[in-house]
């Protein structure tokens, strides 16, 4: 929600902006029931900086900050921000780490930005081919994307290795595109990739943390903007929300390519299916040993 994109961002913020933040963050509640000068003056700075700080997280201002508060706040899960606990019982756990998950798409959805995903789909509907580049977790998203994406007719493939993408963006043209995914946006091996196929003329998507290295590399960025979840027995939250944008794009595209297109996916679709019977008969008139 908000907050996890507050505690995200609080490094990249001046030290009086980080004042706001914590006073939004001590009492969430007591800075959406509070007017702007009340806010300013519990943390013990200007309302100018007060607009500051919603603005270099994104927003028009004051009211726009605290309209998307109000929001998370009110769509909030109970139990999402309870850690699980050693003795918990399998109804616990399933409470909570249900509920995070579901606070994690709720987050994403009021905040992804619509006007990111269209250019991001007016980059790839228009690629010679696509290839996708992460590491560690954010590697397993990019063999899910490349697994969804390679039904769009065109060429794709993922790379987690950090070599074998760095020698891949350095071979791609212009016309090409790579989607850069990033929890963190920070790892000099993806930079140095991403980078390389900048300069081989290739668009580069990045699925990052706003304010980021990766995201000022990019040629186009889908803010991703998350609190990072530390603790080793809950899920990833920043993967789950890759995972659902890589879907959204995967659908985008497919609806881009027009009827056409998605009569010959139903096509080999129905392909499979039928390979899938003649197996399953194949098996059934194998005699048993």
């Amino acid at each position: 929600m908000l907050l996890d994109a507050i505690r995200t961002r609080f490094d990249s913020l001046s030290k009086s902006e980080q004042k706001v933040a914590q006073a939004v963050l001590k009492s969430p509640q007591l800075a959406l029931a509070e007017n702007i000068t009340a806010l300013a003056k519990s943390a013990q700075v200007s309302e100018p900086t007060v607009v500051r700080f919603c603005r270099a997280l994104g927003y028009d201002g004051w009211q726009d900050f605290k309209l998307k508060l109000a929001q998370g706040l009110a769509v909030a899960v109970p139990q999402a921000d309870e850690p699980p606990l050693q003795g918990d019982l399998a109804a616990d756990l399933v409470g909570k780490i249900c509920s995070r998950s579901i606070n994690t798409l709720l987050d994403l959805r009021n905040h992804l930005n619509p006007a990111a995903i269209e250019k991001a789909l007016d980059l790839l509907s228009k690629a010679n081919k696509i290839e996708f580049y992460g590491q560690g977790t954010s590697g397993i998203v990019a063999a899910d994307a490349q697994h969804k994406f390679f039904r769009s007719g065109v060429p794709t493939v993922a790379y987690s290795d950090p070599h074998i993408h760095s020698i891949a963006a350095s071979l791609l043209r212009k016309g090409d595109a790579v989607v850069a995914i990033s929890q963190r946006g920070n790892s000099n091996a993806l930079l140095r990739s991403a980078g390389l196929a900048r300069k081989a003329g290739a668009d580069v998507i990045a699925l990052a943390p706003s304010g980021t290295p990766l995201a000022e590399v990019a040629t186009l960025l889908v803010p991703i903007d998350l609190g990072a979840d530390t603790d080793p027995y809950t899920p990833i939250s920043a993967r789950l929300a890759h995972l659902v944008v890589i879907d959204i794009l995967a659908v985008g595209l497919a609806l881009k390519r027009g009827p056409e297109f998605r009569k010959k996916m139903q096509n080999a679709q129905k392909t499979l299916q039928k390979l899938d019977l003649q197996f399953d008969s194949f098996l059934r008139q194998t005699p048993k040993s």
